[in-house]
């Protein structure tokens, strides 16, 4: 037997290195065994389970539960009403730093994998296996989109490898980008919001497209979860989330360094549902929103607010804007006139207290929470108050000393060392500012006073402008439709309409004398009414009058006509006859109207007598685009629509304009420079009411101000003066660039002395005089009192009743 074959002789041993490489090709084929076999269980599982994975027609043919959304009629969006908020948007109409922020927060990798990050879920599996807990996961956005649209977010073994089958399906069946679209227009990001570009308007006031990279770093930071990380609900966490995703960005090379340290820098601000200027939307149209709404639910119901609807209202954005800014600059400024209550409220707070900011904030956010903010209108606590200076503080950061004499004068009462606890300014004190300026501001109460706005087309009623109330988040009552008011002197025109066709004309001398009734006479009790500011003249015209807003010539004219006859007569400007009682103090505007009615009825003068029906919705559609309601309004011309005569709408216009001319609204022609302006002030006794209405050929606007709970505004407030300017600056800027026009005159009409008069009722027919003494005492003094009016520049006013070529005035009876 030779050496080699002896079975003494050792076999060499083998060297490390080989031992090494053994152990790695053995360890090689286990793993390559075990993932065969893995493979192997999930193809079977695939096998098993992929006929009964859901199709994904939820994903491929998307239609989210879109909410009703209500636009105005240049497409401006001004509400929305639903369970949840959402704006779909295509791939490409996200902007690209929001697309990097979201691919930063949750799958940086979304490009590259296969829908399952392996390297994820091997960490996290090992994670749970440490921790014994099933807290920590991998999911990727693909993963979250099979997630949000199939299953539950329970966190069990089970669902997880359900999820990664569909999510195999989601990538085998999709794009990239396509599953990327769904995430950002899916996924809930608090408050209601479905979607980034939802999450934009709530947070940020603003649309995605405008976000910048701290904004979107903002956003993206919210879905590992939306109830901690949303900047409304805790914005320090909110924040620290927003700075690990910017340091992402940066890392991952989205984020060059000069723009990672801008949007660190950046300081946010978050509207907290207040918007840019409005909640979110570009212009306030709250009160016009939620009345469309209330409209459309009265048709669908419920089902309203799933069917992605959209409501396209008549109001014009820029209108709409004018009259939101035109109410708020009323409020305030009367506000400013009225006597100043005190703050609105007072907290103690610790001297020295500002030194510790930390400390400082906590207890300003603690007593500011129950003073919210109203649009430009700011609650602050007060560090200090003197004669001469005021401290305010909203935070920390944000300390204003107000010192200008103008502005201390409105809260005057509140600095006098004298007053009492409740007026008094002092330390801790909460009150509100409004910025007038760089560095200028102004303080002054929530105001108490409300007002309302609404303007329409007079040729269909289209509603151009519908401004409810001062703030619509303090309060949804809308008072251009839900606050029935007396109208004072702007119903007048009305009863003045209701005589001309009854034989009175513009040159009908009627007296101003004191007017009364006894108990006997009303069946209740004495009733002595009187002219504003107790001034009476021995007559008037009826032009003079309604220029002057005379109370004696309105009642005297209602009584010869017949209260009967007017209540039926303004039923035709659509006035509710129950509204409008049947006795003297109906000329006076005793009844009750809304601005909305009133500004249908003045409509009627404004397009030559047809009664239109003012409206909001102009058309209604689908998710598809498809119109499925459209407003057929009564258009003026229409022989259907005829409520007065021609020519006394004529007649009114054309004593209206004298009232923007010459009258109590000259304000307005003077303002304005145009020819084509008519309108009429009211004031209610006690000035509880005060009104302007007033229109062109083309718009007519209705303005009101007084107090919910009916009370005096004082007794130096009217019509003219709180309500008209609201008037006045809404249409500085509605009729812009509108040319001036006049209808034309009417047949059937005849103008002697240069006034008018109806055909049938010429000088020497028509009613002269009203409640003047027998003509044997009335002689030349009228004559020349005439006179004096004609040459005192009373335009419009430069004709005299017919005499009878003695000088005296006859006493023509009237035609009924």
């Amino acid at each position: 037997m030779s050496q080699d074959s002896s079975p003494d002789q050792k076999k060499p041993a083998p060297r490390k290195g080989s031992r090494l490489l053994r152990f790695f090709v053995k360890t090689g084929v286990f793993f390559a065994g075990l993932g065969l076999c893995v493979a192997l269980l999930v193809a079977m599982a695939l096998a098993l389970a992929w006929p009964n994975l859901p199709d994904l027609n939820a994903m491929t043919d998307y239609r989210p539960r879109v909410p009703l959304r209500v636009y105005t009629a240049d497409k401006v969006l001004i509400g929305e009403f639903g369970e949840e908020r959402r704006n779909v948007l295509r791939i490409d109409e996200i902007p690209d730093v929001m697309k990097s922020a979201v691919l930063a927060a949750e799958d940086d990798r979304f490009y590259q994998h296969g829908g399952i990050d392996w390297l994820g879920v091997i960490r996290a599996g090992l994670t749970n296996v440490l921790t014994m807990s099933k807290s920590q996961g991998a999911s990727t956005i693909t993963m979250q989109v099979a997630r949000n649209f199939y299953l539950s977010s329970e966190k069990t073994y089970s669902r997880k490898f359900y999820e990664l089958l569909l999510t195999f399906k989601i990538e085998s069946s999709l794009t990239k980008d396509q599953i990327l679209e769904l995430y950002m227009n899916q996924i809930f990001l608090g408050h209601r919001a479905h979607g980034f570009a939802a999450a934009s308007r709530t947070y940020l006031g603003k649309p995605l497209s405008e976000v910048t990279a701290a904004e979107a770093a903002l956003l993206a930071g919210i879905p590992k979860a939306p109830s901690r990380f949303n900047p409304i609900s805790n914005f320090p966490r909110a924040q620290v989330r927003q700075h690990y995703v910017l340091n992402r960005m940066h890392l991952l090379g989205y984020l060059t360094d000069a723009e990672y340290q801008e949007a660190m820098q950046q300081e946010i601000e978050v509207r907290a549902g207040q918007g840019t200027p409005a909640g979110g939307y570009a212009i306030h149209g709250e009160y016009a929103a939620e009345l469309a709404r209330q409209l459309l639910f009265n048709v669908y119901q419920d089902n309203v607010y799933s069917r992605g609807l959209n409501i396209y209202t008549t109001i014009n954005s820029r209108d709409q804007e004018l009259a939101y800014q035109a109410v708020r600059d009323g409020v305030l400024a009367y506000t400013r006139r009225a006597r100043y209550p005190g703050p609105e409220g007072q907290a103690s707070l610790a001297e020295g207290l500002e030194q510790d900011a930390q400390a400082f904030d906590e207890r300003l956010d603690e007593i500011l929470e129950a003073y919210p903010d109203s649009a430009d209108l700011q609650s602050v606590v007060v560090l200090a108050a003197s004669g001469d200076a005021i401290k305010v503080a909203r935070n920390s950061r944000t300390i204003i000393d107000i010192t200008d004499k103008k502005v201390l004068d409105v809260v005057r009462r509140g600095l006098d060392p004298k007053a009492s606890e409740q007026q008094r300014i002092q330390r801790g004190s909460v009150v509100y500012v409004r910025k007038t300026g760089d560095d200028a501001w102004e303080i002054l109460n929530m105001p108490g006073v409300q007002a309302a706005f609404v303007s329409l087309s007079p040729e269909d009623g289209a509603i151009r402008a519908m401004v409810g109330g001062f703030d619509f988040n303090r309060g949804n009552f809308n008072r251009v439709t839900q606050a029935w008011r007396q109208p004072g002197s702007s119903f007048k025109p009305f009863i003045y309409a209701a005589s001309l066709e009854r034989g009175l004309t513009p040159a009908t001398l009627i007296s101003d004398q004191p007017f009364s009734l006894t108990a006997a006479e009303t069946g209740s009790r004495d009733w002595n009414p009187k002219n504003y500011g107790g001034k009476y003249e021995p007559a008037l015209t009826m032009r003079q009058a309604l220029y002057k807003s005379k109370n004696m010539v309105s009642i005297r004219i209602l009584q010869a006509i017949g209260p009967k006859y007017a209540q039926e007569y303004v039923t035709r400007f659509g006035f509710d006859a129950n509204r409008q009682q049947p006795v003297l103090p109906m000329a006076l505007g005793s009844g009750e109207v809304t601005p909305l009615q009133l500004a249908g009825a003045y409509a009627v003068f404004a397009n030559g007598g047809y009664r239109i029906t003012p409206y909001l919705i102009d058309r209604v559609t689908d998710g598809e685009g498809n119109v499925i309601m459209q407003a057929r309004p009564i258009v003026a011309g229409d022989s259907a629509a005829r409520a007065i005569d021609p020519r006394t709408a004529y007649v009114m216009d054309d004593m209206l304009r004298g009232v923007a001319t010459s009258g109590t609204a000259a304000r307005a022609r003077a303002t304005l420079k145009r020819n084509d302006l008519a309108g009429k002030t009211g004031t209610t006794n006690n000035s509880v009411d005060a009104w302007f209405a007033g229109y062109t050929p083309s718009l007519v606007g209705i303005a009101w101000l007084g107090f919910d709970q009916p009370r005096g505004l004082g007794s130096s407030e009217t019509g003219g003066g709180v309500a008209m300017p609201i008037w006045i600056e809404y249409m500085q800027g509605a009729l812009q660039g509108v040319p001036e026009t006049r209808r034309p005159e009417p047949s059937g009409l005849t103008r002697q002395g240069g006034e008018l008069y109806f055909s049938e009722f010429p000088p020497g027919q028509a009613v002269a005089t009203l409640g003047l003494p027998v003509p044997d005492l009335v002689g030349d003094f009228l004559n020349d009192l005439i006179l004096r009016e004609q040459q005192g520049g009373q335009e419009g006013a430069s004709g005299t009743p017919d005499t009878a070529g003695n000088g005296q005035i006859p006493p023509i009876p009237l035609p009924f």
